[in-house]
């Protein structure tokens, strides 16, 4: 028989009892750091040895004596005798003396004696013998030992997500591999005998899956790996092997099956098995979204309808993943825009809604929760809170970019 929801839960009470039950990841690798843009350190990174590991020249020029230059102007130049010259990734032992300079590449080691350098453009030069125009101070266009990393120094700490610069940090210190969280595996399950793989015929009543394609995007995105299972048939035999070959993940995602009608299984399953902390939610689109759990591990089933399904993947697979994946919450881009018509709303439900950018104004895009290019034609969503039921065209709203 169909069930109707007794009871629905406010969409913010959801994502709190969906993140109380997130359990962050314990499993940890090691990855070459090629591959480390985006994932989660697992442990200090320590540097052994000071970057720069010599004093070297900020600049294309010469390395001088600063006192050479103290009382030059630029109608009164030091001339100094150039007696050798220093590329990036060379050494020399000779040193500068009194009257003397050495032509120097940016990043070549300082050699002994030099107290400065002084940039080319600063010079001339006629043979060996070099014309400096300006007064230079010790230290000046010189990178210390050790400026920018001290031996001993913490490079990276356990937890920091791994950006660019801090691999580039990483590699400066001589690493090639670094431990991290183990990225949290997220099994994906479409539902419902009407939904067909890509690639066979159409039956009568039934529709592609649109689903998988979107989870599994969403999993990557943040930091999952996605395992996609053929399309569950709407019995609780094939729910419940589903529900079991899913404990050898860290999540479980279904779409389809999780509503109230006679086919709408997955309550009962994941029941038979675990427990449910959840079953509706007072949003729009998206009310029949379920959460439980079997055994450890979260159990998500999301509406079957695409746009009902993405949308709540947004808003409630996002940040559960995150904080499984000991990443930060997701804080996208948001634009305050004026919106281009009036919108209305379901008052007693949370609405989620999607709007096109459009010369700087939000053009709502919502056509229904079934139609996936609701969501395909918008460029990103704004909220609007239970107790609304309609905001004016010209209503500045935040629209959090996808």
């Amino acid at each position: 028989m169909m069930r109707p929801f007794a009871i629905t839960i406010s969409f913010q009470d959801a994502v709190a009892r969906v993140l109380d039950a997130a359990r962050p990841i314990a499993r940890t690798e090691t990855i070459a750091l090629d591959d480390a843009d985006g994932r989660v350190l697992a442990e200090d990174v320590t540097a052994s040895l000071d970057v720069p590991a010599f004093d070297r020249a900020a600049m294309d020029g010469y390395a001088i004596r600063a006192e050479d230059t103290r009382d030059v102007r630029a109608d009164a130049p030091a001339s100094l005798t150039c007696v050798g010259i220093v590329a990036a990734g060379t050494m020399t032992a000779r040193a500068v003396d009194r009257g003397e300079c050495i032509e120097v590449a940016t990043g070549a080691p300082l050699p002994p004696g030099a107290t400065a350098v002084v940039m080319v453009e600063h010079t001339s030069r006629q043979g060996d013998i070099v014309q400096v125009r300006i007064a230079a101070a010790p230290g000046q266009h010189v990178g210390r030992r050790g400026a920018d990393i001290t031996s001993g120094d913490v490079v990276a700490r356990t937890g920091n997500v791994l950006t660019p610069a801090r691999i580039g940090a990483l590699a400066a210190i001589g690493c090639s591999n670094v431990h991290v969280a183990a990225r949290p595996s997220v099994l994906i399950c479409p539902t419902g005998d009407e939904v067909v793989a890509q690639g066979e015929p159409l039956g009568a009543g039934q529709v592609y899956d649109v689903n998988r394609f979107t989870l599994a995007a969403v999993v990557k995105r943040h930091g999952g790996v996605a395992v996609t299972h053929t399309p569950a048939g709407d019995t609780i035999d094939a729910l419940a092997a589903v529900l079991d070959a899913g404990r050898a993940h860290d999540l479980m995602v279904f779409s389809g099956g999780s509503s109230v009608g006679r086919r709408d299984l997955l309550v009962d399953a994941v029941r038979a098995r675990g427990e449910i902390l959840f079953h509706g939610v007072a949003v729009k689109p998206g009310k029949p979204t379920l959460f439980g759990r079997v055994g450890d591990v979260p159990v998500l089933g999301l509406s079957g309808y695409p746009t009902s399904c993405l949308s709540n993947a947004y808003g409630l697979l996002v940040p559960l993943l995150r904080r499984t994946a000991r990443l930060p919450p997701w804080e996208p881009r948001v634009e305050r825009l004026p919106l281009t018509r009036a919108v209305r709303s379901t008052a007693d439900r949370h609405q989620i809604y999607p709007v096109a950018i459009i010369e700087g104004r939000a053009e709502p895009a919502f056509k229904s929760s079934g139609d996936i290019t609701s969501l395909a034609r918008a460029d990103g969503f704004f909220e609007i809170p239970a107790g609304v039921a309609e905001l004016a065209a010209g209503t500045v709203v935040d629209v959090r970019r996808f």
